[in-house]
């Protein structure tokens, strides 16, 4: 029997593999360890490939072939992370851009206090005519002409010059204006920051709520499946009726129309929170934070509105547009100082730069403003004007901060009271049921009973879901009006 070349492996004309297989054919059998070397070369890399290939193929699908969406688990300090980074929502980011603008603004200002330095180099080649400026030459002596025209003569000028104000308190309150300006920028960054994460801790509650529905209608639908099992098995035993198993029936449908529902519901909320925290909307989002009850210390309306005018950045923001407001119309009314300006310049002028000559000017001026028909006072009044309304709407915020908390805490007790008297009802929910469930089984009811008790039991578990969404709802608003939001979610 002769030994036949191996060639168990697929080659398309023209491939890589075909040029492999031409090179080994090319070989004699004398170069049998050559032979030996590019086979195992081969099949070490298809099968490398082949490997690879199948590990992208697992990562993107199912065993059955269907591809795999990526599930990201997701807690609510992580989302709020994710919000607040430097590349999350656009918000953050516009207010980080205003603290930019804002050191921009502060830097030009400050310029009107520093000195001013520049330097000059020129040469030019010049005629002047001497009746233009004034200049009449005239000598008695006979056969002298009076030029009209000098020139053409040259000049070069090589010079520095400095400029130094020496005392303006205009330009020092309009500096001073520009830094709290920076604060105030910094301050609304922080205020952004907070509505952001009170946003994002209301959108992950929205979801966490829809996952608790689901799994409610789930369960609901898994009772009406073994509700609908007991009428059909009483039916065949003779103690039930066919009515019982029609609205049995009737109900399991109910219940998937809810759980298709409830699925829906659950999509829109965790795209919305995927857009909010700017991932993208093809990620599976598995909450790990789920609706429960957190007691909150007791907090009188004194000391939690002491946190919120310590703690809000808002407020905080308000108070340095005000200070900003009170420093810009100091800084008009003190153009009336007068303000001191010094200066000087050095260089060297000559007809060339081989015969320049050096020469300076220093002194200082003074200026005093007098009437300039009316603007400096019209300005002033306008300055004025916008401070008194930052003053208006400073009390003003304070107010809606003292209401906000006072409504957040009231909102906080109703919610613990509505959890509680929840929770006892669906307690109470469970036993109807299982109470309805043995008698039905015993023949003592009908299946009238237990389909009541299954629809009571529907509404307590919304009514616990709800008092839960409403406590954490309630929890939220007051860390938002206290400013403590995000040390709450952390």
């Amino acid at each position: 029997m002769t030994k036949q070349p191996i060639n168990r492996l697929a080659v398309r004309p023209g491939s890589v593999g075909s040029a492999w297989w031409g090179l080994y054919r090319s070989l004699s059998w004398s170069h049998s360890v050559i032979r030996a070397g590019l086979v195992t070369v081969t099949l070490i890399a298809l099968f490398s490939v082949s490997g690879r290939g199948q590990t992208l193929s697992s990562d993107d699908r199912s065993n059955d072939g269907r591809q795999v969406r990526s599930v990201l688990e997701l807690s609510l300090k992580q989302a709020m992370t994710m919000a607040l980074a430097p590349e999350g929502n656009a918000r953050v980011q516009l207010a980080e851009q205003l603290i930019h603008q804002a050191e921009a603004q502060s830097a030009e200002v400050r310029a009107a206090l520093l000195p001013h330095v520049e330097a000059s180099l020129g040469q030019q080649n010049r005629t002047i005519n001497l009746d233009a400026i004034g200049i009449r030459i005239d000598v008695p002596l006979p056969g002298f002409r009076r030029p009209e025209v000098v020139g053409p003569f040259n000049t070069f000028d090589a010079r520095a010059t400095l400029r130094q104000t020496l005392f303006d308190l205009s330009a020092i309150r309009r500096f001073q204006a520009s830094r709290v300006g920076i604060r105030w920028a910094r301050a609304d960054r922080e205020s952004t920051r907070d509505r952001i994460a009170a946003e994002v801790a209301r959108a992950y509650l929205i979801a966490v709520r829809a996952d608790s529905l689901l799994e409610a209608a789930e369960a609901d639908v898994a009772l009406a499946e073994a509700l609908l099992k007991l009428a059909v098995d009483q039916k065949a035993a003779g103690t039930g009726t066919g009515i019982e198993v029609t609205r049995a029936r009737v109900q399991l449908f109910k219940q998937r129309q809810r759980l298709l529902v409830a699925e829906n519901e659950r999509r829109r909320a965790h795209l919305r929170l995927l857009k909010l925290i700017g991932l993208n909307l093809d990620v599976d989002l598995r909450l790990t934070d789920p609706l429960s009850y957190v007691p909150v210390e007791p907090l009188s309306v004194q000391q939690a509105l002491a946190v919120a005018l310590q703690s809000r950045a808002d407020f905080q923001a308000q108070q340095r547009r005000q200070e900003r407001a009170r420093l810009s119309y100091r800084a008009t009314r003190a153009e009336r100082v007068p303000s001191i300006m010094a200066f000087a310049d050095y260089g060297s002028i000559g007809s060339s730069i081989r015969n320049a000559s050096p020469t300076r000017t220093y002194g200082f001026s003074v200026q005093l403003p007098i009437f300039d028909g009316g603007r400096r006072d019209a300005r002033r009044a306008e300055e004025f004007t916008r401070w008194q309304q930052e003053r208006i709407r400073t009390r003003d915020l304070r107010d809606q901060i003292e209401l906000e908390v006072r409504v957040a805490l009231d909102a906080l007790a109703s919610a613990e009271e509505q959890v509680k008297v929840a929770k006892q009802g669906l307690a109470l929910a469970e036993q109807e049921l299982a109470q309805a469930r043995r008698r039905y089984r015993a023949g003592v009811t009908t299946g009238l009973e237990v389909t009541d008790a299954q629809s009571r039991l529907e509404r307590m578990r919304d009514n616990y879901i709800a008092a839960l969404f409403e406590y954490n709802l309630a929890r939220i608003n007051l860390a938002q009006a206290m400013g403590t939001i995000r040390q709450m979610i952390k």
